[in-house]
């Protein structure tokens, strides 16, 4: 029997592709097919079909190592294990791979690795059908249906299905690392981390997309890298359904929901959802800034900042949109872009319920709920709630007006007031009543016509409560109550409330009359004016008095004329407090007060309050005698020297004496 070790033999074969040297041995074995388990521990309650393997377990439980090696005193259980040990100081390996050239220390190390050249596989786990090349491997799975964990760690009772896996563990309680990077000292708990780490060293990237052929030094990078490919998003928010293709992307965005800050700024105590904020944030503490472009020196706290900056010289855009094959240079911004396509609008107010596509988008409507202006102009202090609004309203500052139209070369402040302007040139009115079908050059005129059918008046006056339909309107009328006068005249510095009075006055210094009667070529320099004296030749007042039947040829002059009827005096002098039904007539009251002589003789620069006054006055220069005496022909400059005349022919006397109750027709 014993030359067979020299010589190979084997004459014993078991009814499978096992063979045997010695028959005792062929018959141990046979007991494997026949499933019978004679030996059985009285500790676990395990059994075994060789008394060998009960005795191995025996040694487990007892912690017995009787075997010692020579060479660093480590004990082992088992001697088979003491000599694979052995190899360890020896540097023997004498079973050759003659595939790879690979070499092992053991012959059944060799025969594990020649089933992977082989693809042989077998042990068989009966639950699943599963094969593996080792039963160690099948061993380690089958506890995946059996649930069995026997390993136990004495520290916090966690258990495992395998002795390696509670070793590995025990490190985290005793800081063990015993795997040491032979070129920054830096140490491991586990082997496979040691060896992820090395590849920062080597730069070894053994790990291909197949798609792209980008490479990665870890296989679960490559995974998580596929995911672009693939677009599969395998993880799920349970609150909003959203889908993520990593892990820590669904992480992320959970705090959302539960509101979670979990990194602090030691400085200022301020917390963040996200480390890459932190770490932004700190720098306003440190001011460090230690990514440095190459190409024009600026400086970013973090490398992935960088990053997409350079693209910015590099013109590089990476990130390819499916549906319409633009490129971005940031992954954000396609995210961004994509919505458009997918009309998706995440982001939610939870005020009106109304959504947008981006989160800031979302943000800036949200001022209108809060009416927060963060926005403010440092020349006059007026607050708005986006940068864009304040960005125009510095324009009023400036006088900037980088807009130009390229048919007229007007300039205006803002893109929408061109816009506005340019159908003038192009006559498009694309905005339509859809009432009376009238239509406009812009939106808002026809926003304003529409208050016409609708009557609504939205903006109220705070003083007095009259509603308008127009926001400058309401300004305008404001100015009766502060008494305002923004617009100034620059030939006499007489001030108005509204800009079309000013114009309206200016025509007084210009001498401008553009409103043309086509019936008699008559010009006038007010509109008004015009209308009224139209009505010589048409003879139409369509606006008449339910009182006395009287007409108007304009609204305006129906309503003063009402005022006779109702005795209403809206307009008060602040001086005496004295009431007038026109404002025209308030104003000329007024210069009793303040002295002011606003109309001057070009003759001899006589000054007179009312224009009337100048009028008359003016006929001492040229002679002009209007005014008539039926009765014997003789003319005045005045019409109440007329009627002071006319009393010598009526022979009315007016005026009597107190004492004597004689009789004149004159008062002095």
């Amino acid at each position: 029997m014993h030359k067979r070790i020299h010589t190979g033999v084997k004459p014993f074969n078991c009814t499978g592709s096992n063979s045997f040297s010695q028959m005792p041995v062929l018959t141990t074995h046979q007991i494997i097919h026949m499933g019978v388990k004679s030996f059985t521990c009285s500790t676990s309650g395990r059994s075994f079909t060789e008394k060998e393997t009960l005795r191995r377990l025996w040694q487990i439980h007892t912690g017995m190592k009787p075997f010692h090696c020579t060479e660093c005193n480590k004990c082992f259980s088992h001697k088979s294990t003491l000599i694979r040990h052995q190899s360890v100081h020896t540097g023997m390996k004498p079973f050759n791979c003659s595939e790879r050239n690979k070499r092992f220390s053991r012959k059944a190390s060799l025969t594990k690795h020649q089933r992977i050249h082989l693809g042989v596989k077998p042990f068989l786990c009966a639950d699943c059908g599963k094969s593996f090349t080792e039963k160690g491997n099948l061993s380690i799975h089958q506890k995946i249906h059996t649930g069995l964990k026997p390993f136990h760690c004495t520290e916090c009772n966690k258990t495992f299905k395998r002795k390696a896996a509670l070793t590995k563990h025990q490190r985290v309680h005793t800081g063990m690392k015993p795997f040491h990077c032979t070129e920054c000292n830096k140490s491991f708990r586990h082997k496979s981390s040691l060896i992820f780490h090395q590849r920062i060293h080597t730069g070894m990237k053994p790990f291909h997309c197949t798609e792209c052929n980008k490479c990665f030094s870890w296989k679960s990078t490559l995974t998580k890298h596929q995911r672009v490919h693939t677009g599969m998003k395998p993880f799920h928010c349970t609150e909003c359904n959203k889908s993520f293709s990593r892990k820590e992307n669904l992480k992320t965005h959970q705090r959302i929901h539960t509101g979670l800050k979990p990194f602090h700024c030691t400085e200022c105590n301020k917390c963040f959802s996200h480390k890459s904020t932190l770490i932004r944030h700190q720098s306003v503490h440190t001011g460090m800034k230690p990514f440095h472009c190459t190409e024009c020196n600026e400086s970013f706290c973090q490398k992935v900042q960088l990053t997409k900056h350079q693209r910015i010289h590099t013109g590089l855009k990476p990130f390819h949109c499916t549906e319409c094959n633009k490129s971005f240079s940031q992954k954000s911004t396609l995210t961004k872009h994509q919505r458009v396509h997918t009309g998706m609008k995440p982001f939610h107010c939870t005020e009106c319920n109304k959504s947008f596509s981006r989160k800031e988008n979302l943000k800036t409507h949200q001022r209108i709920h809060t009416g927060l202006k963060p926005f403010h102009c440092t020349e006059c202090n007026k607050c708005f709630s986006w940068k864009s609004t304040l960005t125009k309203h510095q324009r009023v500052h400036t006088g900037m007006k980088p807009f130009h139209c390229t048919e007229c070369n007007k300039s205006f402040s803002w893109k929408e007031n061109l816009k506005t302007h340019q159908r003038i040139h192009t006559g498009l009115k694309p905005f339509h009543c859809t009432e009376c079908n009238k239509t406009f050059k812009g939106k808002a005129a026809l926003i304003i016509h529409q208050r016409t059918h609708t009557g609504m008046k939205p903006f109220h006056c705070t003083e007095c409560n009259k509603s308008f339909s127009q926001k400058s309107t309401l300004t305008k009328h404001q100015r009766v109550h502060t008494g305002m006068k923004p617009f100034h005249c620059t030939e006499c510095n007489k001030s108005f409330s509204w800009k079309e009075n000013l114009k309206t006055h200016q025509r007084i210094h210009t001498g401008l009359k553009p409103f043309h009667c086509t019936a008699c070529n008559k010009n006038f320099s007010h509109k008004s004016t015009l209308i009224r004296h139209q009505s010589v030749h048409t003879g139409m007042k369509p606006f008449h008095c339910t009182e006395c039947n009287e007409s108007f040829c304009q609204k305006v002059q129906l309503t003063i004329h009402q005022r006779s009827h109702t005795g209403l005096k809206p307009f008060h002098c602040t001086e005496c407090n004295k009431s007038f039904s026109q404002k025209s007539t308030l104003t000329k009251h007024q210069r009793v007060h303040t002295g002011m002589k606003p109309f001057h003789c070009t003759e001899c620069n006589k000054s007179f309050s009312w224009k009337e006054n100048l009028k008359t006055h003016q006929r001492i220069h040229t002679g002009l005698k209007p005014f008539h005496c039926t009765e014997c022909n003789k003319s005045f400059r005045q019409k109440s020297s007329l009627i002071f005349h006319q009393r010598i022919h009526t022979g009315m006397n007016l005026f009597n004496c107190t004492e004597c109750n004689k009789c004149f027709s004159h008062k002095r």
